[in-house]
């Protein structure tokens, strides 16, 4: 009987955290919010012994493999991939054979330093605002004169993981008349006009906004105290009304398989994955970023470790916030309906794929490109369980085993 032998894989920022989770939390415990916390532990234990696992040993060629349980975290980058591709498959039932755009709503930095200390209401209010300027300018027969649908996905980060909140909507270029009989397409390779969409948006955020201060639900620490003062928050938002608030619309998307490879790239993603690490030595993290200021040029950003941690933290969502909504046509309660009609009034529309959903070997088979028990070693076996590991999260956070014996460690 055999072990599989120990791989060397590239630096991950799961192996990032565990090296560096304790003593960033000792340092910085004080100024954690709990979501954040639970990141730190998750991803630090993510696939190791502290969560606990289960021996597998092939039926063929006798060699063993430990396979360590997933966090779930939403913020770990190594799990929500069988979640994502189940997300994006109901999603199919969606598409409709027609024009989609891209659509990006951003507020200004100023704003951003609010959301950072009051995400739920903030990103709240960025999702509301900017939803309902794609509605009610989709509404006016001056632009489309229609009832539209799209998904809203919530981003916090850019390239270089700083704070950068915006949302991207994945929207079909038209949408259902007033009396719900025809499609209303929108022009060739054009969807809405963004200074309008601009305009409508700033408006109904600021007016939020406002609205989300007299009532009390805005808090004002740290850099941001002085806008506790009613006088410095009016003058922000004086600010605010004159800056231009970013919204573009990029090309129109393909056909719908395309645009579902689109929507993937979105939904279910985290701040930084790990194919954009290089590497984590003497206390440094480099990683591949896109200065999109420079055409998208390709660049590597090398930061101390406990920035780089502090930078990944900032995007931590609170628990339970939902980051992906669907609006209008798409709305959850009447999505099915809507579609139904849509596909209806369109005609030479795709069926919509199967609602019952795959089971995850089959997804992970279609990922793998093997059946998921397939011994790795001589490849012809079948893995099957044979021992439970407990979990052991007694030992410190930054360890990955416990101290078992060799059989325990994760060769995987």
């Amino acid at each position: 009987m055999s072990t599989t032998p120990a791989s060397t894989p590239r630096t991950e920022i799961n192996d990032i955290f565990r090296e560096i989770a304790s003593d960033y939390l000792k340092k910085n415990a004080d100024s954690l919010t709990g979501a954040q916390k639970r990141a730190i532990r998750d991803i630090s234990q993510c696939r190791t012994i502290a969560l606990g696992g289960h021996v597998q040993e092939c039926d063929t060629c006798g060699s063993i493999a430990n396979l360590y349980n997933s966090c779930s975290n939403r913020h770990c980058p190594k799990c929500g991939t069988l979640n994502k591709i189940r997300w994006l498959e109901s999603r199919e039932a969606d598409l409709l054979r027609v024009q989609y755009f891209h659509v990006v709503f951003t507020m200004p930095a100023s704003i951003a330093s609010i959301a950072l200390q009051n995400p739920n209401v903030v990103y709240d209010i960025l999702f509301r605002a900017s939803s309902s300027a794609l509605l009610d300018v989709a509404a006016n027969p001056k632009y489309l004169g229609a009832q539209i649908g799209f998904t809203s996905v919530l981003h916090t980060w850019g390239q270089n993981l700083m704070h950068h909140p915006h949302v991207h909507c994945l929207v079909p270029g038209g949408g259902l008349s007033p009396d719900r009989t025809t499609w209303v397409p929108c022009r060739e390779d054009f969807f809405l006009p963004v200074r309008v969409l601009s305009s409508r948006f700033k408006n109904l955020f600021i007016q939020r906004l406002v609205e989300a201060r007299k009532s009390g639900k805005l808090c004002f620490h740290g850099s941001i105290e002085h806008l506790a003062d009613p006088a410095a928050f009016d003058n922000l938002i004086q600010a605010a009304f004159q800056q231009k608030w970013v919204v573009y619309a990029k090309p129109p998307l393909g056909n719908p398989e395309q645009v579902l490879d689109y929507l993937a790239r979105y939904t279910h993603r985290v701040a930084i994955s790990n194919n954009r690490i290089i590497g984590h030595e003497n206390s440094r993290v480099t990683f591949t970023w896109k200065d999109y200021k420079n055409g998208g040029a390709q660049k590597n950003l090398t930061l101390n470790d406990h920035e780089f941690m502090r930078r990944f933290l900032l995007h931590i969502l609170p628990p339970r916030f939902t980051k992906c909504r669907h609006y209008g046509i798409l709305a959850n309660r009447t999505r099915k309906v809507n579609i139904a009609l849509c596909r209806q009034i369109l005609g030479n529309q795709p069926e919509p794929p199967s609602s019952e959903p795959r089971h995850w070997t089959e997804i992970m088979q279609d990922l793998l490109g093997h059946p998921v028990d397939q011994c790795p070693q001589c490849r012809i076996g079948r893995l099957s369980s044979t021992r439970v590991i407990p979990p052991c999260r007694s030992q410190p956070i930054a360890s990955p085993v416990c101290n078992h014996d060799n059989a325990h460690k994760n060769t995987s």
